[in-house]
């Protein structure tokens, strides 16, 4: 049987106002017909803070850590959780809602998604599989986050190695496209990423800050040998085409496709009514 063909964009390191108006611009052209579902793998510079759709600027984040480590700084038009994007492979899948292999839920459909990362790190030799939250306390902590950091909180078919969580995804629907993006970490500045939120005290700080560690983890802390970005892009996009039973056909963006993205990048990524707007 032929395997259906998704798009492939590994766009290298852009810009967070490009990164996220690629996303955007993608399920624009899926929407209308005119792309094919596609993957995408993406890096980012300079390293960036995002926060979700929902978050809370003011409230939330220290400004003046992000500017004084001289972070990008952009809101994700997903949900979810504040993200340093900075030693990973982050990752995107546009598909439509009406895909045959697609299910109806948003979990479920997260799940058939992140079949092809789960596949990427058996490929790298690491233990990966779906948690599932099986406490009370641990659903109502899905609904009620008390943090504002992604790697943080426990989700519905989370990526963990050894009770870790490994990545971070979110997932928006639009226009009948499904939009799921995420962060698979390499490395992680643990001080750097907890300096950017802000907290009630010192203390409550430090305690959170200590918490993480026993829930997320990078890959280089727990694999037995050293995997670099290149090593990553093989591992996930072979875990890709075997997750989602697809062949992946690498694309480059043509001239117009790109001031097309540049046009949306300008207009909302770089405005700060979008970026700090609530």
């Amino acid at each position: 049987m032929t395997k259906e063909i998704w798009r492939f964009i590994d766009s290298g390191n852009c810009s967070p106002s490009f990164n996220m108006a690629l996303d955007e611009a993608l399920l624009d052209w899926h929407s209308e017909g005119k792309i094919p579902p596609t993957i995408r793998f993406y890096g980012w510079d300079p390293a960036t803070l995002s926060v979700g759709y929902f978050q809370k600027v003011e409230k939330e984040i220290n400004m003046d850590a992000v500017r004084e480590n001289k972070l990008g700084f952009v809101r994700r038009p997903t949900g979810g959780r504040g993200v340093l994007h900075d030693q990973e492979l982050t990752y995107s899948v546009i598909v439509s809602e009406e895909h045959p292999e697609m299910p109806k839920t948003v979990t479920e459909a997260y799940r058939v998604i992140s079949e092809g990362i789960l596949k990427g790190f058996h490929e790298l030799g690491l233990e990966a599989y779906f948690a599932v939250p099986r406490t009370e306390d641990e659903r109502s902590s899905l609904k009620n986050p008390r943090s504002a950091v992604c790697f943080d909180a426990p989700s519905w078919y989370e990526l963990v190695v050894e009770g870790r969580k490994v990545a971070g995804s979110a997932q928006t629907r639009q226009k009948g496209v499904i939009l799921q993006h995420g962060s698979i970490l390499l490395d992680l500045d643990e001080d750097l990423l907890f300096s950017l939120f802000k907290y009630p005290s010192e203390r409550v700080k430090e305690r959170m800050q200590k918490a993480f560690k026993s829930k997320a983890v990078a890959i280089n802390e727990i694999s037995s040998r050293k995997v670099d970005l290149h090593m990553a892009k093989e591992a996930f996009k072979k875990g890709f085409e075997e997750g989602l039973n697809i062949e992946l056909e690498p694309y480059t963006l043509t001239e117009d496709e790109l001031s097309y993205v540049n046009q949306i990048a300008k207009e909302r990524y770089e405005s700060d009514e979008w970026n700090y707007k609530r």
